[in-house]
């Protein structure tokens, strides 16, 4: 590894502790009747919580593009994102008007709160209804707000457009990739070579390509974002990982011949009379049905589980600096924490990897024709 990148990453984690913490743990004075150690005791039970906390924040989407914040002076350092609301007509305004959560805006006769990342229908003094089991029961309208991970897919389709675009006018002026192109063209060879082709065929592969590749660049887009001090967390949101499981079961699903189907629905095929089959279908038949859904749920659950625990073990290490608030636990979990996010740097592309290739293998087994199998 260069010094450069060394010297890069290291300041990037400083930038990262910097955001998260850096604003929001203060010196809490001394109560005359508390010894030192009880003291003690009690500002790690809060720091822990305030880490806690700070770790759920990071985790959920947001109305707001929150780059830093000073929990003292409850100050925010970021840029208002657009609320679209479907609650009896279209109502369109940022979310600076709710002022973090302390203001209650009123569009027309009706009144919305920004409550724990969700807006509800409230009234005039925004109140918030409970059941007995603390669940809110205010009415929420039809959210369609451009959040925080809306914005940042926005940003990682854009860079997609210019680098695919840049490449592509590249190979026109020249028959030897130059640039970006040439950053670009092992990486396609290597999902057309080695993902593509392998499973699903030669005869096949490039009705696939475009998604593959498209799929591919994403993930790893939005998993590199995911590692910069901004908060980001797109790939680390189910919502997010469901919907491209969904792509992948639908594009499969479409596409599948066939042979495909009659594997879902006669697995035995030719290999026994229908007579001897039937009982052995009766559990057979809905085992395969309900594959064609725990394939894409496995895809899905992968992809959350590893980014959301890889950014969890990132910020707990982080955490771990300011609550030993010493030279050695402190220089350890930042040498911890530095190799972690060099770990995190290989997880954001084989967690990109792993997703195309296991897309490729199902698009495979829809494609795949009789004497092929």
């Amino acid at each position: 590894m260069s010094r450069q990148f060394f010297k890069a990453l290291i300041i990037l984690l400083i930038l990262f502790s910097t955001n998260i913490y850096g604003q929001s743990h203060h010196q809490s004075t001394t109560p005359a009747h508390d010894s030192p150690a009880d003291l003690s005791i009690v500002d790690k039970k809060s720091l822990r919580e305030e880490i806690k906390e700070e770790i759920q924040h990071h985790l959920l989407d947001s109305h707001y593009f929150d780059i830093a914040h000073d929990k003292e002076t409850h100050e925010h350092y970021g840029f208002a994102l657009p609320v679209i609301l479907v609650d009896d007509g279209l109502k369109v305004f940022m979310s600076s008007e709710f002022e973090h959560g302390k203001k209650v805006v009123q569009k027309n006769n009706n009144f919305y709160k920004l409550y724990h990342n969700k807006i509800y229908k409230t009234d005039a003094e925004g109140n918030i209804h409970y059941d007995e089991n603390h669940k809110v029961t205010n009415e929420k309208p039809l959210d369609l707000s451009i959040t925080k991970n809306v914005f940042v897919m926005f940003i990682a389709t854009i860079l997609l457009l210019l680098l695919f675009s840049t490449a592509a006018k590249s190979y026109k002026r020249r028959a030897l990739p130059k640039g970006i192109a040439r950053f670009l063209e092992p990486l396609i060879l290597y999902i057309r070579d080695e993902i593509a082709i392998p499973n699903i065929g030669k005869k096949h592969y490039k009705k696939y390509m475009s998604f593959l590749l498209t799929i591919f660049f994403f993930i790893w887009i939005l998993n590199m974002l995911g590692l910069t001090p901004f908060g980001i967390n797109v790939t680390g949101n189910i919502s997010v990982t469901f919907v491209l499981a969904l792509f992948t079961f639908l594009i499969t699903n479409l596409t599948g011949n066939k042979t495909y189907w009659k594997h879902v629905f006669d697995p035995l095929g030719d290999s026994m009379p229908w007579i001897a089959k039937l009982p052995i279908y009766i559990i057979l038949v809905p085992i395969e049905i309900l594959g064609l859904f725990v394939k894409p749920f496995s895809l899905l659950i992968r992809l959350y589980a590893n980014i959301s625990a890889g950014h969890i073990v990132m910020m707990s290490l982080i955490g771990l600096i300011f609550l030993f608030k010493n030279l050695i636990g402190g220089s350890m979990s930042f040498l911890l924490t530095v190799a972690i996010s060099m770990i995190e740097f290989f997880v954001a592309l084989l967690q990109a990897y792993i997703f195309t290739m296991l897309s490729a293998l199902y698009f495979g087994l829809a494609a795949e024709e009789h004497n092929e199998h």
